[in-house]
């Protein structure tokens, strides 16, 4: 069994054993509007987090996801209420936004040899700016003229023959951009030479592979894919505050990736281990808040259990090391 397959079993262990132990815990866990409303919240981060792997997996880092999740998701109802523009547009430029975002951190990062802490630190910090700037720090929203619009975040479909459980319209977003990631990942050329990237850029670029132009490709996919998610989180919530909008989603999405099998060091990751590490993330938060665990500490046992995943992850890296050696 390969180390990524051994790393994806793992997490999916993890989020048994917290479903499990939520379960016997509380009797509200399996209840059908519990799950609903979990699936809705796992699937604009599971985008999210897609985005952050595919930036770790060459070897960089974006620390701008949540801000860029603010300023989509006020650019987006500013456009529409405030402006007059008509649904397609809106999107269409918010997103475009996005991705120009994307385009810049990747020019500055390849193109003048800029540290991704460094730029991306700036984005965190500029564009929730601008976000504040945007609506005078108040509060804005779709109000009730785009009930249809946030339908396709809000609403569920019912399943024929099991109308106790219904599936939100968001999921299907999220597996759909899920199986895009995984097919562009192992099934092209463009997702082997991210992960030869991530291992050794120089090599990767003496092999012949334009490094620059797949670095850049990643920082627009991650900048698109969170102005995609902070457009999902403000349709379903109908109300932005720029200055709190999207705090520390850059790390749960870095967290979801890591703790789905990407190192941090470039080179290794999976889609399907980052989908369940988001989901891992989002049912701690739900199972803190069925067993009663004051939410104060939320941010506390997410970030032990991290912890324990990056221990465990090193911990298991270093034995299949000596065991290679001792087979040599």
């Amino acid at each position: 069994m390969s180390t990524s397959n051994k790393k994806i079993l793992g997490i999916l262990a993890l989020f048994v054993v917290i479903v499990i132990v939520t379960a016997m815990s509380s009797n509200n866990f399996f209840r059908p509007y519990n799950i609903e409303n979990l699936i809705k919240r796992i699937s604009p981060y599971t985008v999210i987090s897609i985005g952050a792997a595919l930036v770790i997996i060459t070897g960089g880092i974006d620390l701008s996801i949540g801000s860029v999740i603010a300023l989509s998701g006020t650019i987006l109802p500013y456009l529409l209420v405030n402006s007059g523009w008509s649904v397609a547009p809106a999107i269409g430029a918010t997103l475009g936004v996005s991705a120009l975002i994307g385009l810049m951190h990747g020019l500055l990062i390849t193109k003048l040899r800029l540290q991704p802490f460094i730029v991306t630190l700036f984005g965190l910090l500029f564009y929730r700016g601008i976000a504040r700037w945007l609506t005078n720090d108040q509060s804005t929203g779709f109000g009730n003229q785009f009930d249809g619009m946030r339908d396709i975040v809000t609403k569920s479909v019912s399943i024929p023959g099991f109308s106790f459980i219904s599936i939100p319209n968001v999921l299907f977003l999220a597996v759909i951009i899920a199986v895009l990631a995984w097919v562009f990942l192992n099934k092209t050329i463009f997702g082997r030479y991210l992960l030869a990237i991530g291992r050794n850029e120089q090599a990767a670029r003496f092999s012949g592979i334009h490094t620059d132009r797949y670095v850049i490709m990643t920082y627009i996919l991650c900048s698109f894919l969170a102005g995609l998610g902070g457009i999902l989180f403000a349709l379903e919530t109908n109300s932005v505050q720029p200055s709190g909008f999207g705090n520390f989603y850059e790390l749960y999405a870095i967290a979801a990736a890591v703790l789905g099998g990407c190192s941090l060091r470039g080179g290794e990751g999976t889609i399907l281990g980052t989908v369940i590490g988001a989901g891992v993330l989002q049912l701690l938060r739900n199972s803190i808040n069925l067993l009663g665990i004051p939410s104060s500490l939320e941010y506390a046992v997410v970030g032990g259990v991290i912890l324990i995943g990056a221990i465990a992850d090193e911990l298991f890296n270093r034995i299949a090391t000596m065991r290679r050696v001792k087979h040599k």
